[in-house]
């Protein structure tokens, strides 16, 4: 039997590495190579901690069966001279009790705290300070500023198709359409589409919502901080799905509201809506009825 001295040895250096590991991670690791950084938007902190909290307990159970499994191996395994079967078992009630309530405890607290978490992202904000409707095209995006501008007829930007170049990267960032959103302002961006099934997808603000023909989805939350962040199509929807790409810029309230006069300016006022939709077999459409 070992002595606690000798114990005492072997147990420090493993406490000491096992610290020095976990010291170690970087803020990726941290969050389990969850795209962004942290406090990207009000949503993007309890999403990430959900993510890391999941694979930590599942982890932990991994180790667990691992550890049965090689214990199991190693103490019932044939000894040299043994011959025929060991005694047989025909069940272990408190083993089938454990590996029975354990995962149903494990699913519902999942299930528990993924519900709560989605049901807080897509709670309606009341009275959000902006409101953007989005519109998914082939293959590109057409951003409605709601309730703003001159006499609140609200303005607009319509987008073009990701251009192609031969360089690195191969897309001109350049061209894609950029939506514009205030710091620390709650938005409400109603999502629609003109055509086929999209969906719009910030990886950083690790939500994504499907645009439906003859659908408007919802979108909630707040961007807490300035930054450019990239968007594109998560949903393929055709030959050029992936020049389907746009911008999120999150600027200041005073650059925000410079950006929403330049469009006032250069006469893109109104919006863009339903009526420049391709998608004609949607339910409520009628047939075109010809001269007699």
């Amino acid at each position: 039997m070992r002595s606690p001295r000798r114990l005492r040895w072997i147990t420090i250096p493993v406490a000491l590495g096992l610290a020095a590991a976990l010291a170690g991670c970087t803020q990726q690791q941290l969050r389990g190579y969850m795209p962004g950084e942290p406090g990207i938007t009000n949503h993007t902190d309890s999403i990430t901690g959900l993510w890391t909290t999941s694979w930590i307990i599942l982890l932990l159970v991994g180790l667990l069966v691992w550890g049965l499994i090689i214990w199991a191996a190693v103490v019932y395994r044939r000894r040299k001279g043994q011959t025929g079967l060991p005694v047989q078992l025909r069940y272990n009630m408190p083993i089938e009790i454990f590996y029975t309530v354990v995962p149903l405890i494990l699913i519902l607290g999942f299930f528990a705290f993924t519900a709560r978490d989605q049901a807080n992202i897509e709670e309606p904000t009341q009275n959000p300070d902006v409101q953007i409707q989005v519109f998914g095209k082939r293959w590109s995006w057409d951003f409605n500023y709601l309730n703003v501008g001159t006499n609140g007829e609200g303005v607009y930007e319509k987008g073009v198709q990701a251009k192609e170049i031969d360089q690195d990267p191969y897309i001109d960032l350049d061209s894609i359409p950029v939506l514009y959103l205030p710091v620390d302002k709650t938005v409400e961006l109603n999502i629609e589409s003109r055509d086929v099934v999209h969906s719009f997808w910030v990886p950083d603000f690790l939500y994504k919502k499907d645009m439906i023909p003859g659908k408007s989805n919802y979108m909630y939350f707040t961007p807490t901080k300035i930054g450019e962040y990239m968007g594109k199509c998560a949903e393929l929807c055709g030959e050029y799905h992936s020049l389907m790409l746009f911008k999120v810029k999150v600027v200041s309230e005073a650059d925000y509201e410079t950006y929403l006069q330049s469009l006032e300016a250069k006469g893109q006022t109104g919006a863009l809506g339903p009526e420049y939709n391709t998608n004609t077999n949607l339910p409520g459409n009628e047939a075109p009825v010809g001269n007699e």
